[in-house]
Parts: structure tokens; sequence; C-alpha cells
């Protein structure tokens, strides 16, 4: 008796072997496109919480400028400019947030000179957050909670509400996270 396999028995062996193997690693890559998905998802909604955190604190702490204007500089759907001491060192930090390019970022710019003066050139600018679906992200509301229509009356603002929808993917499942918090200015009055 011969022992050992047919060139028919091998070559099924191979074929079965080559299949099992084939849906292994669709598997696996199946899991791994999943999981990087998934994973850069929650970093983004992750880092879009943090950014709303700071963006609640420092609004909500806006008070005049060193300059001695009104403590809300610009104010439109997608980017809001005030002024706050952010970094408690005494000294007032003008602060602008907008949206570009599906980023959110911010810009501190702080006065310099004698009397003190914002000089635009010298803004720094940081990224708060990224993949934020590029709409409306700035809500305002006067002191009766009824939306501000004209903007350009600064001194309407008591509430602002910041809505950022994250989705890294737009083409994917699942889809947009939403984000949304409300900064009352506290100072208004003056200090």
């Amino acid at each position: 008796m011969r022992k050992g396999f047919t060139l028919t028995e091998t070559i099924v062996v191979i074929g079965i072997s080559t299949l099992v193997l084939l849906t292994v690693i669709g598997f696996i890559y199946f899991f791994y496109r999943t999981s990087g998905y998934n994973l850069s998802q929650m970093a983004a909604v992750n880092s879009a919480r943090k950014g709303m955190g700071v963006m609640v604190r420092e609004i909500r702490e806006a008070t005049f400028s060193d300059e001695g204007s009104y403590l809300v500089k610009e104010a439109d759907s997608n980017s809001f400019t005030f002024y706050s001491d952010i970094d408690k060192d005494n000294n007032v930090e003008r602060v602008r947030y907008f949206l570009e390019n599906n980023i959110l970022n911010k810009g501190v710019l702080k006065a310099t000179g004698s009397p003190p003066r914002y000089l635009e050139e010298n803004e720094k600018i940081k990224i708060l957050s990224r993949n934020v679906r590029d709409e409306d992200i700035f809500t305002f509301y006067d002191e009766e909670n009824l939306e501000v229509e004209e903007l350009e009356i600064l001194t309407d603002i008591r509430l602002v509400q910041m809505q950022l929808v994250i989705n890294t993917d737009p083409n994917r499942p699942p889809g947009e996270f939403t984000l949304i918090s409300n900064a009352q200015l506290r100072n208004i009055y003056g200090e």
C-alpha cells in the first residue's frame, strides 16, 4: 500500500486552505478598516468635546478689553470674537473662534504697547478640532432668550450657543456626532 496524497487530493487541500486563508485575511482587513474608522471618529469627537469645553469656559469669562472695548468684538454664524483673560495674567486677550475648511480654529491676540492695542499680525492660531461639518456653529441670544437676528448690535448678545457636527467620513456610518453647548456672558455689565 502506498502512503501519501494523490495529485487530486493535494489540489483540493491547497484550494480549501487558500479559501480559508483568504477568508481570514478578509475578516482581518475588514476589522482593521472598521476599527480604524471608529478610532478616528472617536478621536475627532473627543477633540471636539475638549474644544467645546475650552470655548464655554472662555466665553463665560468674556470681559471688556484692555483698550476699553465692549467684550464682544464680532459675531456671525461661523466666527465669534471676544475679549477674555484666558491665561489669568490680568491682561485681557482677544479670542477668536472660527471655522475654516472643516477645522475649528482659535486665534489669540495679546494687547501690546501703551496704550494697549490689539495688532492683527500678532494673532496666534491653534487648531481646536478637525472634521467639523461646515455649517453654522454659533447662535446668539439676547436677555429674553430670543435669537439675535441683527448681529451688528453686539450689545444684545447675552448667550452663545455652539453646535459642532463631527464626522471623519461622511460616506460611512455611524455618521455624524453633534455636540451642543451654551455659554452665558457673565461680565456683561463690567467689573
